[in-house]
């Protein structure tokens, strides 16, 4: 029995080689922040779900490893890659100079502009409105808006915050005059203060912010495979599936104001 036993799996190897590979290697521990809905967000019982974690699940099977998404502050992320706590961010982490000189990224997957979160007696209609000593902007802490308020705005005061929440709630109560992030974040904001906010969501850069998938430098093979990973979703409709999922709505609406979609 043990025999006709091992070669049955001796045989399945043959025919499938990658069955011992795919046991062997180890879990791929993906970071990201659960703060992100519908990119990444945590259902009522605290399993993470959203695009990215799907994306997580769907790269995970192309590696044949499993996958452990690891919830981990925004500002944490960087350093946990870099300590090796994890193996890959998925994060909505746009892809910029000064992170590439500490950590490498993939092509990129999504593409996303900053655009402005004001209130209605704000007086702001633009960027522009912006630059000047009377005005407070709020950012997240480490975010790209951060980093484009400290590099064009130095005029205004910078109100650096952790959470998002926070620099909405400063804007709806008048303390500052504008919230800069991502268009998707910016619209959701709106939507649930439409009242007491006003989105502005035309970009405010010339050029796209584009999303990478972050991991450490000097690993050829991984970032090889991430990348062969993300030609192939964007070919076989896994992308629009996503969006469709989680974005019908969205796409819709920046179909309507001529602003490129995510994917």
């Amino acid at each position: 029995m043990f025999l006709k036993s091992f070669i049955t799996f001796v045989f399945v190897l043959i025919l499938n080689p990658s069955v011992i590979n795919a046991q062997n290697l180890k879990p791929l521990k993906v970071g990201m922040e659960l703060q992100y809905p519908p990119f990444e967000m945590s259902e009522k019982d605290g399993t993470p779900s959203g695009i990215s974690v799907d994306l997580a699940k769907a790269l995970g099977k192309y590696l044949g490893r499993k996958v452990i998404i690891q919830n981990i502050a925004w500002d944490g992320l960087i350093p946990s890659l870099k300590t090796k706590k994890i193996d890959i961010i998925i994060s909505s982490m746009t892809i910029t100079d000064k992170r590439k000189k500490v950590i490498d990224f993939s092509i990129p997957y999504a593409q996303s502009d900053l655009c402005i979160l004001t209130n209605p007696t704000s007086g702001v209609k633009s960027v522009k409105d912006l630059n000047q000593k009377d005005k407070v902007i709020a950012v997240k802490k480490g975010t790209t808006g951060h980093i484009y308020a400290v590099d064009h705005l130095k005029k205004a005061k910078v109100l650096v915050l952790d959470k998002e929440s926070s620099a909405v709630l400063e804007v709806i109560q008048k303390r500052a005059d504008a919230f800069i992030y991502d268009q998707l974040t910016i619209y959701r904001d709106w939507k649930n203060h439409p009242k007491t906010t006003v989105a502005l969501l035309a970009p405010i850069t010339k050029n796209p912010g584009y999303w990478g998938i972050a991991l450490r430098q000097n690993e050829p093979q991984l970032k090889a495979k991430i990348n062969d990973f993300i030609k192939k979703a964007k070919s076989d409709g896994t992308f629009d599936k996503l969006a469709y999922k989680y974005l019908k709505d969205v796409k819709k609406k920046f179909v309507e104001l001529n602003i490129p979609f995510f994917f």
